[in-house]
């Protein structure tokens, strides 16, 4: 099993839309950042966390082929504007693709993108179906899962995932309840939101990040949901060993 991050980029990405890589050199190709997605990936089924409106490019550079699920972490557009792009996957397939969010999320999807899971005509059938996100979502092997977790994020909810014990995947947070870090403790991979230096609302910065990582000691950490002022060369040199910021088309074996 891998985890693949397939954008580690904040709201924008990096560069932004008109070309801005505040302090990113646009010379290292690390600091190239699409809009944060992830894939786990079976040896029979893939499962998508978010659709980041840079998911075709993701899905091109990975020549992903097929889309068994879709998890979705909340319902902010930088996490659900690529939802168009799934289709592809419902015209070889012709069955829906089962989408998973929690209820505020869903709201907000079958508001925004109704067409998607309401049948219309013959021509443009539904193509996803929208299910309540469960605690555990389990693989088609039976043997693994996948655990979501709500967290606070700004002023909305959001899911992060535990996937088989090993990973957690945070990629917008700004409060995790004290309730849940016996679930995130000592794990073998911890990817956590760290938009910038400063204090933001709705994300964790730097140091925030690094606080949360020493009190739950994974063996290996990764930041993501990175914004241009977050150089990777600078901000890797800031960094304890076993912690470094993630890039696009990082993969993790499980």
């Amino acid at each position: 099993m891998k985890f693949v991050i397939l954008g580690c980029g904040s709201s924008m990405g990096v560069p932004r839309p008109d070309g801005h890589f505040g302090n990113c050199d646009p010379k290292n190709k690390k600091n190239y950042r699409t809009r944060c997605s992830a894939l786990v990936k079976t040896n029979n089924e893939n499962i998508l966390i978010d659709t980041s409106p840079d998911l075709r490019q993701q899905l091109l550079r990975h020549k992903i082929k097929k889309i068994n699920k879709v998890l979705y972490s909340h319902m902010h557009g930088d996490q659900t504007h690529g939802i168009n792009d799934l289709r592809s996957f419902y015209i070889n397939s012709k069955k829906q693709i089962n989408v998973y969010a929690d209820k505020h999320t869903s709201k907000y999807l079958k508001e925004t993108f109704s067409y998607i899971f309401k049948s219309y005509s013959k021509e443009y059938p539904a193509t996803l179906k929208l299910n309540n996100l469960p605690k555990n979502i389990y693989l088609k092997n039976k043997r693994n899962k996948i655990k979501s977790i709500l967290v606070e994020h700004g002023k909305v909810k959001s899911n992060c995932f535990i996937i088989d014990k090993k990973l957690a995947y945070i990629s917008d947070v700004s409060k995790i309840y004290s309730k849940d870090f016996k679930d995130f403790k000592n794990l073998k991979y911890l990817i956590i939101d760290c938009l910038w230096y400063n204090y933001h609302p709705s994300h964790f910065n730097l140091e925030t990040s690094l606080t949360i990582i020493n009190k739950f000691k994974p063996k290996k950490a990764y930041l993501t949901n990175l914004s241009p002022v977050l150089d990777y060369k600078i901000l890797k040199k800031k960094l304890p060993k076993n912690v470094a910021p993630a890039y696009d088309g990082l993969t993790i074996s499980l």
